[in-house]
């Protein structure tokens, strides 16, 4: 919930919930993470990691050895990035480093940095139908370090790792309650807020503080479709929602709904100051 970037406040129309449960997706869930029929061998290698893929181009003694790994990680070891906001981020140095960069950061970035991690980065086209507005033509505008700016620039990258920290109250934050890096929605605006949409990021936890990493917002597992369970979490119908870019909560910039606030909903998970509940607004979530 620190503030990282510029976001615009956004004036909303209040409304009420609209159904939002889809059908099941027609389209296999892993969506462009089904890498043309390969699937979960284009990440998990069975044997020997990236040396068993045949994409080892750094030699790495713990290839494979977290999750099955299956990428070249080994020229992204020790890399200091900097993120929007000039947050600092120092890559871990092993796949056994056991800090939450490691699953969260440094195995994404085998696949989605385009500048150290030359082995196994993105190529060609987006084989996920984007927006009209998303990008240039079929290009990866999420390429990052190599994104159509200045190679080697992270500055337009939202901050990830052991130093994008979240945190509880003040001017742009929630009134919500962080226990040893676990943050609770239960301030009256916060609580609202959970109500109103939910609270479906999945942060972690580093030295007792929340951080923010890749998956924290992104469940690289479902692309198209994410499942809502009434309670804790949210207070949307239970059913399954449709989201994209494999992000972890309803999310879709394409809806056709007028005044449908549910893209920006997924940003004030974090970022509270901008929401409706802590500006005193009624605008719940609309679909």
């Amino acid at each position: 919930m620190k503030r990282n970037l510029l976001i615009a406040t956004f004036f909303l129309a209040a409304a009420g919930f609209a159904a939002a449960q889809i059908a099941a997706p027609s389209t296999d869930v892993l969506g462009a993470h089904l890498n043309y029929g390969r699937g979960c061998a284009a990440c998990h290698a069975p044997h020997s990691g990236a040396y068993g893929n045949g994409v080892a181009k750094t030699a790495d003694p713990n290839a494979g050895g977290l999750a099955l790994w299956g990428e070249d990680v080994g020229s992204l070891y020790g890399k200091s990035l900097t993120f929007a906001g000039n947050t600092a981020e120092s890559l871990p140095t092993s796949l056994a480093a056991g800090t939450p960069d490691v699953t969260g950061v440094l195995m994404c970035l085998s696949c989605h940095d385009g500048n150290y991690a030359q082995g196994a980065m993105m190529q060609n086209a987006v084989y996920e139908k984007l927006p009209s507005t998303y990008g240039t033509s079929n290009a990866i505008p999420t390429l990052l370090g190599n994104d159509g700016t200045t190679v080697g620039n992270y500055l337009n990258d939202h901050p990830v790792g052991l130093n994008a920290t979240v945190s509880c109250g003040g001017q742009y934050n929630w009134d919500c309650t962080e226990t040893n890096g676990k943050i609770s929605m239960t301030g009256t605006a916060s609580a609202a807020f959970v109500q109103n949409y939910g609270f479906f990021v999945s942060l972690s936890a580093y030295n007792n503080t929340a951080v923010v990493t890749c998956t924290s917002c992104h469940n690289q597992h479902l692309m198209n479709v994410v499942k809502v369970t009434n309670g804790a979490t949210s207070g949307l119908p239970s059913g399954n929602y449709a989201t994209m870019f494999f992000i972890r909560a309803p999310y879709n910039p394409a809806s056709g709904t007028a005044k449908s606030n549910q893209t920006a909903q997924f940003c004030r998970q974090c970022h509270g100051g901008e929401s409706n509940e802590m500006n005193g607004g009624t605008a719940v979530t609309t679909f």
